[in-house]
């Protein structure tokens, strides 16, 4: 795997690619609080030859975190993975996000299906439905963006791996559990922050409507024991017009972590039969 940084709309973006002579390109997309390292045990797991890209989202792993809050909004974030994948010539390709990062997926999607093969989705929503939900989780996402940068990131992490999202993560390996603490710490203040404040769940626009206008294959993954977007993958599973919806067993929210061998098997098998 070959890491590397470019300019990109005047944000310096790091990646990682894998295979890059290979004619069918996966593209991951992390979730906040997280980099390309987290799709590592992934991709070790993976048979195919695919060409595999990673990309740090803005403010995030090795990419520039910078001061302005409206370089994170969704649509800026958007166009700088346009560019950014313009600028590699790579004009189709698999489009797969976790989390913050399967919002950023349905986003650019909903803007560029053309460039979209087929969508992966593990444990996303395409934003919230009224007004009012918006309102209350910019509160709620300002809120603890000023905790991240009144107490650091050091306390913050402290708070988040222990909220009920991740409560499946209790039982990982300790190398494990060791790992995903590593890489939420090595994250910038300024970075987390402005993330949550620019394109946090309620920053970010609904995409709700227009799920159904996207034609090609969506398959969306989600956790058992994760209930909540259990049933937001329901919701958009009856939105979308070809879609395939499938619940791991055994596991919560990031099941690319909690089982990374069976989520790297669900989409090779997906990609066999598209």
């Amino acid at each position: 795997m070959v890491s590397v940084m470019t300019s990109i709309r005047g944000v310096n973006v790091h990646y990682q690619i894998i295979n890059p002579q290979a004619e069918k390109t996966l593209v991951f997309l992390h979730g906040f609080t997280g980099s390309t390292k987290t799709w590592d045990p992934v991709i070790q797991s993976f048979q195919g030859a695919h060409r595999i890209i990673t990309v740090d989202l803005i403010g995030h792993g090795l990419t520039d975190a910078p001061y302005s809050v409206q370089r994170y909004s969704m649509e800026e974030q958007v166009e700088i993975l346009h560019d950014f994948l313009e600028a590699r010539r790579i004009p189709s390709f698999t489009l797969i996000g976790y989390s913050m990062g399967g919002r950023v997926a349905i986003a650019f999607t909903m803007k560029y299906a053309d460039m979209v093969e087929q969508l992966i989705l593990e444990s996303s929503s395409p934003g919230l439905l009224t007004a009012e939900e918006r309102a209350d989780r910019r509160k709620s996402d300002h809120l603890l963006a000023d905790h991240i940068e009144k107490d650091g990131i050091e306390a913050f992490v402290n708070h988040w791996e222990n909220i009920p999202l991740f409560d499946s993560q209790k039982g990982l390996p300790d190398l494990t559990k060791e790992a995903i603490r590593k890489e939420r710490l090595d994250q910038r203040v300024i970075g987390l922050a402005n993330s949550l404040r620019g394109m946090g769940t309620g920053q970010q626009p609904s995409y709700w409507e227009e799920l159904q206008n996207y034609t090609k294959p969506v398959l969306l993954i989600t956790g058992e024991l994760d209930k909540k977007f259990e049933q937001k993958a329901y919701a958009m599973n009856k939105r979308f017009q070809c879609c395939e919806n499938i619940i791991v067993p055994s596991v919560g929210h990031a099941i690319h972590v909690e089982n990374p061998q069976t989520f790297a098997t669900i989409i090779e098998e997906h990609l066999e039969f598209i």
